[in-house]
């Protein structure tokens, strides 16, 4: 689940990995897939791993979900392309 409060604090639930993170973006590997969270002055305030709780504090702009079959599926059509 995805709990984001007062675009200041975001509560992420089923977090398996934090993949890579600055004060910018944090990528994260979830029980959902890959997520994306951007923003300005992120710092990660709590990190339980056992449970698999992170939260998140900062101006908060946008977070997305990538999915590895359309990001595969992209490269493919790409290099598909130049061969042709």
């Amino acid at each position: 689940s995805i709990n984001l409060l007062e675009r200041k604090t975001l509560v992420i639930t089923g977090v398996k990995k934090i993949e890579n993170f600055d004060n910018l973006h944090f990528l994260l590997e979830t029980t959902m897939g890959f997520l994306i969270i951007k923003g300005e002055n992120l710092e990660l305030i709590k990190l339980d791993t056992l449970a698999g709780n992170v939260t998140i504090k900062g101006v908060i702009n946008s977070f997305e979900y990538i999915l590895e079959n359309t990001k595969k599926n992209k490269e493919e059509s790409i290099i598909g392309r130049l061969f042709r």
